[in-house]
């Protein structure tokens, strides 16, 4: 069973529908006892950084994501739920979760006034570890769905899943251990999405 965490903050419902349309079994989770019943996770966000975090505390479900992170259970951030998995964020002043060591940068183009601040749309991406089972068979050249303004910059260039190119290049994904963070939204992205989706509970 995979949880998808449900603390306030942006719709899950298109998450459960997609992983429904993939054959994978999966349920909302409001409290730390569904949270640890579950076999893996996937921790959603829209939204402001410090507002993610504080409601993720005011859940009661923050000790036993940290639990299930450490213990090795797999997890998967997504938009700004993959934000959360870092230390900080530029748009806060707030920690994240330190999951995964790396920092959210706002992006600054001023070589590039034609490329607009959100990050938003369709973008082709590079797959960086091409032999990650999160990977497996995806379609290439592959393109997902992006909404963003901020964006990763990983201590150690080996937790980089996927870059993209916009102004700069950027961790669109990462990866280390037992989780996995996308800044684009997989149930948005159509069958590249959903093999990733896919992949998540079958393969990892």
């Amino acid at each position: 069973m995979i949880g998808v965490l449900d603390y306030g903050i942006g719709n899950i419902g298109s998450i459960l529908n997609m992983l429904k349309k993939v054959g994978a079994q999966a349920c909302a989770v409001t409290t730390a006892d569904e949270l640890s019943a579950c076999d893996k996770l996937i921790l959603p966000g829209v939204g402001a950084f410090d507002q993610g975090m504080a409601l993720l505390e005011k859940s009661g479900m923050r000790p036993a994501l940290d639990d299930a992170a450490a213990s090795g259970k797999p997890l998967l951030g997504i938009c700004l739920g993959m934000q959360m998995l870092g230390r900080s964020s530029e748009e806060g002043t707030g920690q994240g979760l330190c999951y995964i060591p790396f920092d959210l940068k706002r992006f600054q183009l001023p070589d590039h006034p034609e490329l607009k601040v959100p990050h938003m749309g369709w973008d082709f991406v590079a797959t960086v570890q091409p032999d990650d089972a999160f990977v497996k068979g995806l379609e290439q050249p592959a393109r997902f769905y992006f909404v963003h303004s901020y964006y990763a910059v990983c201590d150690d260039p080996s937790d980089v899943l996927f870059q993209c190119d916009y102004g700069l290049s950027f961790a669109a994904a990462v990866h280390r251990g037992n989780v996995w963070g996308t800044q684009f939204h997989p149930e948005k992205s159509h069958r590249f999405g959903m093999r990733l989706l896919t992949n998540f509970a079958k393969e990892c």
